[in-house]
């Protein structure tokens, strides 16, 4: 088990693979993968054994987001450090999307953006079933939210109190489209998922203890599935992608790339 400070660090080293793999391939979901590293990373690195069969799940249903999975992946020695720069290349097992074909410790092929709710409570409600008591994690984004099977999940999780599993909302605020809000508000979203009985913890998403603080309220809960709101920034750590709508999916020409880097060695410094 790792602490906060450690995890941060690892979290950084994770960004700069993320930079690493869309500049070197000129496409890539960069923004809302470095909005959700660091919750991605503390589970990967603390919850979620990949070694063994009899472990926690995890559903990345945000599943664009694979360069935050495949930095994280490579981080556990899954991937080779030349092997991540092949992300979206051709006959590269680094698919845009999470798919269970090539890497089987990925838990559910995702993409389909409002579907990976669904496939954890599968999941949450079997291993009530058979007796497992590891928990089962969803990351979901804030945009994804707009899809109505996610809410169809949260009335079913709900009603079947299935306090082994938590959700992590990627609550970057932003869009492919733009502010999420533009399009249909999700607020008051604590009031919402609280009247689908779940047990609501609202956290910044890039401070490691209160997710670690999160993770563990979420694995003490006995009587209701739980909802982690979860605040981030989208493009978080690189100045010029931070809160900006168009790095959803965009290349890192040289000059960025060089910025880039500056950028997150002087959040280690910062860090250290």
């Amino acid at each position: 088990m790792y602490d906060s400070i450690q995890l941060a660090a690892i979290a950084n080293r994770n960004r700069h693979r993320i930079v690493d793999m869309v500049h070197e391939v000129g496409v890539g979901h960069v923004g809302g993968s470095l909005s959700v590293i660091d919750v991605l990373t503390a589970l990967y690195e603390n919850e979620v054994d990949l070694t063994s069969n009899s472990r926690a799940r995890l559903v990345l249903s945000k599943g664009h987001c694979t360069p935050a999975l495949y930095a994280e992946f490579t981080q556990k020695g899954l991937i080779s450090e030349d092997e991540y720069k092949t992300f979206r290349q051709l006959n590269s097992k680094l698919q845009g999307h999470p798919c269970v074909r090539y890497y089987p410790q990925i838990d559910a092929t995702t993409g389909l953006l409002g579907q990976g709710l669904s496939s954890g409570f599968g999941m949450a409600m079997a291993k009530r079933t058979n007796g497992d008591n590891h928990m089962v994690y969803v990351i979901v984004g804030d945009g994804e939210l707009q899809e109505g099977q996610n809410w169809e999940a949260f009335m079913a999780i709900g009603h079947y109190k299935l306090s082994n599993l938590a959700v992590f909302i990627d609550r970057n605020r932003l869009s492919s489209a733009g502010p999420t809000d533009n399009n249909v508000t999700l607020e008051p979203l604590a009031d919402k998922l609280k009247a689908f009985n779940f047990h609501v913890i609202e956290i910044d998403g890039h401070n490691m203890d209160e997710i670690l603080s999160a993770i563990q309220e979420a694995k003490d809960s006995q009587e209701k599935p739980c909802a982690i709101i979860s605040h981030t920034v989208k493009g978080k750590g690189i100045s010029f992608m931070e809160n900006n709508p168009e790095w959803h999916s965009k290349g890192i020409t040289d000059e960025q790339y060089a910025i880039a880097l500056h950028d997150l060695a002087a959040k280690s410094e910062v860090d250290a």
